[in-house]
């Protein structure tokens, strides 16, 4: 059966500012920045979608805009103290229906768990979907409707529906159809950290990148490598 994803749009989040870790995103990982490699990862994506980078109208992130200008890849500016705004505008901006929300710190995200909750999204016709509790932090997504996400926008008004965009479809489960694709196996690690927030993360995340097999490291190489990782 082919299933339909209608307007599907991926929108990674990104920003110079980082408090703990300031620039983290064009940071160099091994080969490519933290940035890159999100891209990377995501060119390797089966669905059809429309990749935009969301970035924000601070002067400090031209340099974002620069990079994404020099790759052509779509770059959305908006404001950047209201992250559920930015991606608000940049949806409707660009007619996505179905979005996926990703973020540029990080660089693991499992593609093959991606393609999965697309199709599982779609096939429940849910309004939000995710894959957090299964898999190590930062290798998971999440998938909302652009209903959905424009109804948190009118409707989540609290500091913390602004700064994060899913928290509002988090606090109501009963108005939204939330899903979870449930991961098993060596992938199933929720403990596992493969974000970057910090420098250790940041020095875990160089020492994945360089010691990997294959550019295209699974979840499972990952972890393994994590272990090895002091």
């Amino acid at each position: 059966m082919v299933i339909s994803a209608l307007n599907l749009g991926i929108i990674i989040q990104a920003r110079m500012g980082s408090a703990r870790l300031p620039g983290k995103i064009l940071k160099q990982v091994h080969n490519r920045t933290l940035l890159g490699h999100v891209l990377f990862r995501l060119s390797h994506l089966k669905h059809d979608t429309r990749v935009i980078v969301a970035t924000t109208d601070s002067k400090k992130d031209d340099v974002v805009e620069s990079f994404c200008a020099e790759r052509k890849v779509h770059c959305f500016r908006g404001s950047e103290d209201n992250v559920l705004e930015r991606y608000f505008l940049c949806a409707k901006h660009y007619g996505f229906t179905q979005i996926v929300r990703l973020t540029a710190d990080n660089p693991f995200t499992d593609i093959e768990a991606l393609e999965q909750l697309i199709d599982f999204h779609l096939k429940s016709v849910a309004d939000f979907s995710h894959s957090f509790r299964s898999l190590p932090i930062g290798v998971g997504a999440e998938i909302f409707s652009f209903d959905a996400l424009e109804a948190s926008y009118r409707e989540g008004k609290e500091p913390h529906h602004l700064e994060h965009v899913d928290e509002y479809l988090l606090e109501n489960p009963a108005r939204f159809k939330t899903v979870e694709l449930q991961i098993n196996g060596e992938r199933k690690r929720p403990n596992i950290r493969l974000t970057v927030d910090t420098e250790d993360d940041y020095q875990r995340a160089s020492f994945i990148a360089k010691h990997a097999a294959d550019e295209l490291i699974t979840t499972e190489e990952a972890i393994s490598l994590c272990s090895q990782f002091a």
